[in-house]
């Protein structure tokens, strides 16, 4: 699931000016705390976005931080819940 993130919030949130500040703060916290900051700009409106457009990304745990080169920045949740049906029989 992909959304656009406003970037205004998404950097006060970080205490940064930019995308590039933004990769050093995310370091620097703790990861539950970053994905606790980025589970609340998850949006139920899902929207198509051309991987092809990516000038650079950031990978937090079950969370991709994307720029485009128009500046717009993306939020991707990594769906990895798998639904086990093994037995152990």
């Amino acid at each position: 699931m992909i959304t656009q993130v406003d970037k205004d919030s998404l950097f006060n949130t970080f205490g940064v000016k930019n995308f590039e500040l933004l990769h050093s703060a995310i370091d620097n916290m703790a990861p539950s705390l970053v994905e606790y900051y980025l589970s609340s700009f998850r949006s139920d409106d899902e929207l198509y976005f051309n991987k092809r457009d990516i000038e650079e990304s950031i990978s937090i745990g079950d969370y991709n931080l994307y720029i485009d080169y128009t500046k717009n920045i993306y939020l991707e949740l990594n769906s990895t819940t798998k639904e086990s049906t093994e037995s152990f029989w």
